[in-house]
């Protein structure tokens, strides 16, 4: 199976101390975000997680622990967009990141890792040009530490428009610019390029829309075939992403980026951590009084004839 540790906040910055007391433990808990009693437990033997997808925009902390992490397939994603603390109050400087992404690149190899560069947000600071240059400048310097980037456009949610009524989408025309030349960008420094988010037609202008999260990027990663018994579709005719199950827990992201999906507001995020202890199996909080703990079905995807 594949365990994913980022569609819900950023563990690797935030949380790697307690993800490895979860691997040396053997097990996690996760509470479900929709039904808050509903607990699944999970398994975190590598016998039955072929791979964990990291998904951060600051890797670091996690490098401490990179040795801890050598019996797990991996798979990393990394977002580097530039802007300022106006947007990313707490993202450490491209420059460190960039740096971080050669290095980690060269512990687990190139097909181990994907830039992601989203959400494009365009308004008078961050203008289309800014968003090419930063793109091309990102391309040259991690030229053969990926083979893959993924790019998208900004999500407007309803907690961002009330939160951040400030944020706008970029017109069509915008993102066709941007996209295009993304893509030759991409093509010149021997990247693939993907799309990740809602504009699905950009297709008809070259654009891979497909997805950016695939069986076949874990299956580079760790060399192996996989047979997934069940796909976990992010959003029925929104993407063709394959959404493993994630570990983590919706507002505790310290990032405390503006355009984050993950988060409500500020003051909720201080408090989750608060309860934050890295020797509980829940992320946030503990047992409760009333909760209904269900083990996973676990089960390795590996095919047997691939090892």
């Amino acid at each position: 199976m594949i365990i994913n540790t980022g569609q819900r906040t950023d563990i690797p910055a935030f949380f790697s101390k307690w993800f490895i007391n979860r691997l040396k433990d053997g097990y996690v808990m996760v509470r479900n975000p929709y039904y808050p009693k509903l607990v699944t437990k999970f398994n975190l033997n590598p016998q039955v997680v072929d791979v964990i997808g990291f998904c951060t925009k600051n890797p670091r902390p996690m490098f401490q622990y990179l040795d801890e992490l050598k019996d797990y397939g991996q798979f990393w994603y990394i977002t580097i967009t530039g802007f300022g603390k106006d947007l990313e109050p707490n993202v450490p400087p491209i420059e460190e990141v960039v740096k971080d992404f050669q290095y980690l690149s060269q512990r687990i190899g190139a097909n181990a890792i994907n830039l992601r560069y989203t959400p494009i947000i365009v308004n008078e600071k961050y203008t289309v040009d800014y968003h090419i240059k930063t793109f091309k400048w990102l391309l040259e310097n991690l030229d053969g530490y990926t083979n893959l980037v993924t790019f998208g456009f900004i999500d407007l949610y309803d907690k961002i428009k009330k939160n951040h009524p400030e944020l706008k989408d970029c017109s069509d025309n915008d993102k066709i610019l941007i996209a295009k030349e993304f893509q030759k960008i991409a093509l010149d420094h021997h990247m693939s390029l993907r799309l990740c988010s809602k504009e699905k037609w950009l297709k008809d202008y070259g654009i891979d829309v497909e997805g950016c999260m695939r069986i076949e990027d874990y299956e580079k990663a760790i060399g192996k075939k996989l047979d997934i018994k069940q796909k976990m579709q992010a959003r029925k005719g929104y993407c063709a992403c394959y959404l493993s199950n994630d570990i983590g827990s919706y507002n505790s992201c310290l990032h405390l980026c503006r355009y984050c999906y993950a988060n409500s507001n500020k003051n909720m995020v201080m408090q989750n951590v608060k309860r934050h202890n890295d020797n509980s199996p829940f992320l946030i909080g503990g047992n409760q009084q009333g909760d209904i703990v269900k083990e996973a079905k676990q089960e390795s995807y590996i095919v047997k004839d691939s090892l």
